[in-house]
């Protein structure tokens, strides 16, 4: 009976133990390839970590400890880069985030809704279209629309001197220096950061480039709501317009909220398009905190400042994960509502 109880109790410790055995390598590998780096970046945040200290690392003799002076630099604009501020980088960050899901979403369910209609012809095809933005990678959707927004040879200028020609009979060319002008169009919008033209045409094209995801999500939300639910409502008289307010846009919101959340953290860190096509500029006006971080590093060398940077990052992008997690309950399941 001994013997059986102590077998037993054998088996129950190595069951317990099993799980973690099965957990470890996964925690060696993100623990070399993750939480180094991180924990080295902050540590060298507080250094004067340049070029010369790369051979040796923290080893390296004229590396000195500098407290939190980097930050304090970053915040008080004090780095000797011109047209820099943290604040105004940080606010046109903000808005760039927030537009962009403003116009994505919203998009992404009304064109989701048109493709579920009954009966509607090519369904798949259209389908299939629409997402064919999702897998081009940013670089190439970058590059082309920089080639579209050209002064000279673009086809958006020679779209609005046709467009001038057709409706105001003026077919003088238009050359609109989409990349290089620095005044913005619409004075006072946004203070404290205004918004250049260049801001309007990567609207433009990460437009193209993002309401096909929203799409992609609504359309799979639209497939499990049950069609009992719109016999129903019709039966009681409700228009299409009170069935897509209070059926889909409900049933909808589970599966967007998360989206828009998920949109809003990639479009705040989108740096591959938004620096292979305006690069930050004209005068850093289209800038945002992570090209800022890698022009540190590329164009400065000063890694210490740019680690000090990407903690400030970090902890933005946190507190805005935190905050839109609270208010939208993104996160939350079923069984917790």
């Amino acid at each position: 009976m001994a013997a059986a109880q102590s077998s037993f109790a054998k088996t129950k410790r190595q069951n317990a133990v099993l799980p973690y055995l099965y957990l470890l390598p996964a925690f060696l590998i993100m623990g070399v390839i993750t939480f180094y780096p991180l924990i080295y970046q902050v540590i060298i945040s507080f250094t004067n970590f340049e070029t010369q200290h790369l051979l040796l690392g923290m080893r390296s003799p004229d590396l000195r400890f500098i407290g939190i002076k980097n930050y304090v630099d970053i915040f008080t604009a004090a780095l000797p880069v011109e047209n820099f501020n943290f604040f105004r980088v940080l606010e046109f960050n903000f808005w760039w985030a927030l537009s962009n899901v403003v116009l994505h979403v919203p998009a992404g369910v009304m064109i989701a809704t048109l493709l579920n209609t009954e009966g509607l012809w090519l369904k798949r095809i259209y389908r299939a279209a629409y997402v064919l933005p999702v897998v081009v990678p940013p670089l190439v959707v970058a590059t082309v629309w920089t080639n579209i927004f050209d002064e000279r040879y673009g086809a958006m200028n020679q779209l609005l001197t046709t467009l001038s020609g057709t409706f105001l009979g003026n077919f003088d060319p238009i050359y609109i220096r989409w990349f290089e002008d620095v005044k913005p169009p619409i004075p006072g919008f946004l203070p404290g950061a205004p918004l250049t033209l260049a801001y309007y045409a990567m609207m433009i094209a990460n437009f193209w480039l993002g309401w096909p995801f929203m799409s992609v999500v609504a359309t799979g939300a639209l497939q499990s709501i049950p069609k009992d639910l719109y016999e129903a409502a019709s039966i009681d008289g409700a228009t299409g317009g009170q069935q897509f307010w209070n059926i889909t846009v409900p049933l909808l919101r589970p599966a967007m909220i998360p989206a828009a959340v998920y949109g809003f953290t990639l479009s705040f860190n989108l740096f591959n398009f938004v620096f292979f096509m305006t690069g930050g500029g004209p005068a850093r006006s289209t800038e945002l905190l992570v090209t800022f971080a890698y022009n540190l590093v590329r164009n400065l060398r000063w890694y210490g400042v740019a680690a000090a940077f990407a903690v400030i990052i970090f902890a933005v992008a946190l507190v805005v994960f935190l905050i839109t997690n609270r208010i939208t309950r993104a996160t939350q399941n079923y069984m917790e509502a």
